[in-house]
């Protein structure tokens, strides 16, 4: 177990190294190769007859990483070429064909496209994505014009037309800039046929952004140049190329933001938030201050992106502890136009409504807006996983399905447990890592699936369980020794105590805090047991007057076995506390303890003599019963920074301590009332059907009543937990007060789990004994710069490289505008780009 530590900390220092001190985060961003390959086929304007490229680095840099398949692209986890290699390679050939150099290289991309394509397209062709209708096409329609014979098998011709005719449509039906659209049909200039309409330089000017490109696209950007030689764009690619000499990204500039909040999003999935705390909170810190200065308005064009990025920003800095209104979010219910939108392209927004109805998990009271964007958001998210994903404005997350179904029908956020969250997504992520849309091809943030970082996830996790194994064998040993294993009443739940603290909390490796909660929430169980059914009236009064005077004189059998355990427990406690803080909390332990057992003796009494108590006094007292607060408040004096020891008084509890204590007592309620009705015991739902009498009232109405108390109560334990100024709580003591309240709903969300013997094995097993389930991914091949001498550009523009036709093929015709005309009506007004290859 212990040499896994100094790897770990090693890792931790690498990507602190590697990932947080680059001010560039444009450097998590992959190259794409479709781009780099139109900024590849710009002649320079200087060059006169003798016919050069104008940024050779482009062009060195396709003939440097074609990928071992014979492709350029995205590769997914487990090394296959994505649907966007397709555009990419032919792109990639275009661009070394013009120049005359790469015949290898061609020859293999060749290859790669007669021999992957009817295999992607059939993958893909149901759920045919808008860029790709739009791209593929062109770059069919350019190869073949320029000499390179594609050879597709006679079974594609189906699948082929539908593209065009998709193609078609697109191009019939939307506008040159669409507000809905994005990216819009101008910032596919280089992929828009000449029977499109007229194009001039008036248009293409008006469009440009501030920074000279064509809505951040570097593609769009060289063919504008390339039309109309405008020095705007001239600049912004040379910008670009002086920037990105590796090989341009798909967009840009690009929002470093998202890439920021993606990268503390991801790894705090990855369970490693604790390792990197001062650069999370240091990234946060400047998002929040830019994101509290922008002005919420749509951007019509944006909208996808602007949503993804304002709901994540929001549960992210919410989490933190900064104030942040939902509207900063939720501003998109307000525009009628754009829900209308979002519900007929559902399939483009899954990972925006993820991330809505994910955000929407941090609800405060009063915040009716997030109800209504989480009811649209689940909506959305019912619909697309019916209907499948077929072409997201934002990310391709892998297994998206699996995650909507996870939120939709799974455990709620607020019952699931961190340590199994973490373990979920680093298996996932082994398998596959997010790939990003741009707009004619994927990328990826290295973060994603950085080598380092998927190795301190792994090796993390696995010290975690070695630890957890270690403290549940040694919690067992002490359970036995003092004679609470063996006790013959009652639940043994020593396991299941354990597992869900420590799966729960996000603690330090080495806490001692998990032990005293899980020996403190075993006591509390058999203690429970005994004043509910075992004892006497008699032996309960005496060991609660034992648990008032702390001392064990008298006691016999089973309160013996209780208070000495408990003694043992709280003189541990006593005497690590005096050595690492200086203070004696003896008493204030006593007094706690003795308040809890007070409230089991009033409860036994009541059952015994069969007094109902009213709503008001039942609660007052089960809120104690409960027991929460014995188990939180005297772990939180070990915490870093630590509870202050006049923070144990009892009754004077913080307020977020008084929300736990009912929030748990109410749903301990909704789920054992049943068990209890038949033992001829009372709960909440009786005292309530007691003091609401009649023939209208019945169960139903006595556990919507609490569900909707507890609803309430949860916001504002959620409130009070992430936000300061409202306890006077250090934020780790408040943290576990959530932790602890996510674990009773885990066990109390739609059942009693906690009674159960079989429920909770397969999670304790995943979270403490099962190893991950990890796969080595296939590491993509490195994207370096130039390895070789610059080339040496020639002229040999009419060579071609044709491989032997196959039978039963057809060929793509060039369509030309004359026959476009003809057969559609359509005006054909071409551009007339100065490209080498006409």
């Amino acid at each position: 177990m212990e040499p896994s530590l100094p790897i770990i900390e090693s890792l931790v220092r690498k990507i602190k190294d590697e990932m947080f001190s680059s001010v560039d985060f444009y450097s998590f961003v992959s190259p794409s190769a479709y781009d780099t390959a139109w900024l590849a086929m710009v002649p320079d304007p200087t060059a006169g007859n003798d016919g050069r490229p104008m940024f050779g680095e482009c062009l060195n840099w396709i003939v440097n990483n074609q990928r071992d398949g014979g492709f350029w692209g995205e590769m997914d986890g487990y090394g296959n070429p994505t649907i966007d290699c397709l555009p990419a390679t032919l792109a990639c050939m275009l661009a070394l064909k013009s120049w005359g150099v790469g015949s290898g290289n061609v020859k293999r991309g060749l290859a790669f496209i007669h021999a992957n394509t009817k295999k992607l397209l059939e993958e893909h062709h149901a759920r045919c994505p808008r860029w790709f209708a739009i791209v593929f096409p062109a770059m069919i329609e350019l190869a073949q014009k320029s000499g390179l014979e594609i050879v597709f098998p006679d079974e594609l011709e189906e699948v082929l037309t539908d593209i065009f005719c998709q193609r078609q449509q697109l191009l019939e039906r939307e506008e040159l800039v669409n507000k809905y659209h994005y990216p819009p049909l101008i910032s596919y200039l280089e992929a828009l046929p000449s029977w499109y309409g007229t194009i001039d330089e008036e248009d293409i000017v008006k469009h440009l952004s501030e920074d000279g490109s064509i809505f951040q696209s570097p593609s769009a950007t060289a063919c504008a140049f390339m039309t109309t030689g405008n020095r705007r764009c001239m600049s912004n690619l040379q910008a670009l190329v002086e920037r990105f000499p590796c090989g341009v990204p798909s967009i840009c500039p690009m929002d470093e933001q998202i890439i920021q909040l993606n990268m503390v999003d991801h790894i705090q999935r990855l369970g490693l938030a604790y390792h990197f705390q001062e650069e999370i909170e240091n990234i946060l810190e400047n998002v929040y201050s830019r994101y509290m200065s922008q002005e919420q308005k749509p951007r019509h064009s944006l909208i996808p992106i602007q949503i993804y990025k304002d709901s994540l920003a929001f549960r992210l800095l919410r989490m933190h502890g900064y104030r942040v209104s939902p509207w900063r979010f939720c501003w998109f219910l307000n525009h009628k136009d754009i829900l209308i939108h979002m519900e007929e392209d559902c399939e483009h927004f899954s990972s925006v409504m993820y991330n809505v109805y994910r955000a929407t998990d941090l609800t405060f009271p009063g915040e009716y807006e997030l109800l209504v964007a989480r009811s649209f958001a689940r909506k959305l998210l019912q619909k697309i996983s019916s209907l499948g994903i077929r072409d997201d404005a934002v990310a391709l997350v892998p297994n998206v399905h699996t995650l909507i179904e996870q939120e939709l029908v799974g455990l709620p956020w607020m019952a699931r447990l961190d340590h199994l969250d973490n373990r979920m997504w680093i298996e996932q992520k082994s398998k596959n890592s997010t790939l990003w849309s741009g707009k004619a091809s994927f990328y990826r943030l290295s973060c994603f699936h950085d080598e380092w970082l998927m190795q301190l996830a792994v090796k993390n996790y696995e010290f975690r369980q070695a630890i957890f194994k270690s403290e549940l064998e040694e919690l067992k040993r002490w359970c036995k020794g003092c004679g609470l294993t063996d006790i013959g009443f009652g639940r043994e739940k020593t396991t299941y105590c354990y597992f869900a603290v420590a799966a729960s909390c996000s603690l330090p490796h080495h806490s001692a805090v998990r032990t005293m909660i899980a020996k403190s929430a075993i006591l509390i169980t058999i203690a429970d047991d005994f004043f509910d059914a075992k004892g006497s009236v008699e032996e309960l009064e005496t060991l609660t007057d034992a648990v008032g005077r702390w001392n064990g004189k008298g006691l016999s059998s089973h309160s013996k076995t209780i208070f000495e355990a408990l003694d043992d427990l709280v003189s541990f406690m006593t005497e690590k506390h005096l050595h690492q803080q200086g203070s004696d909390i003896a008493n204030d332990l006593q007094d706690i303890w003795h308040e809890t057992f007070a409230s089991w003796l009033v409860e036994a009494k009541r059952s015994r003599t069969g007094y109902i108590p009213s709503m008001h006094e039942y609660l007052d007292t089960g809120m104690t019963s409960v027991a929460t607060h014995t188990m939180v408040l005297p772990a939180s004096c070990f915490l870093n920074p630590n509870l202050p020891k006049a923070k144990l008084k009892p009754p004077q509890y913080e307020t977020i301590t008084k929300l736990l204590m009912v929030a748990a007592r109410l749903l301990n309620d909704t789920q054992s009332y049943q068990k209890e009705q038949e033992e001829g015991k009372f709960n909440y739902v009786s005292v309530y059907m007691k003091e609401n009498p009649g023939p209208g009232t019945d169960i139903e109405d006595a556990i919507c009543y609490m569900t909707s108390m507890l609803d309430e109560k949860m916001k504002e334990l959620l409130e009070h937990a992430l936000m300061d100024g409202l306890d006077d709580l250090p934020k780790p003591c408040k943290h576990l007060h959530l932790s602890c309240f996510k674990v009773f709903q885990m066990f109390f969300n739609s059942g009693n789990r906690f009674d159960s013997n079989t429920e909770l094995a397969h999670d304790i097993n995943k979270a403490i004994y099962i190893p991950l389930e990890v796969q080595t991914l296939k590491p993509l091949k490195p994207l370096p710069g130039p390895k070789k001498a610059n080339l040496t550009m020639n002229a040999h523009l009419g060579q071609t490289y044709k491989l032997p036709r196959v039978k039963s093929s057809f060929i793509m015709q060039w369509i030309s505008p004359e026959t476009l005309r003809d057969d559609l009506g359509k005006i054909s007004i071409s551009l007339k780009p100065k490209t080498c290859f006409v």
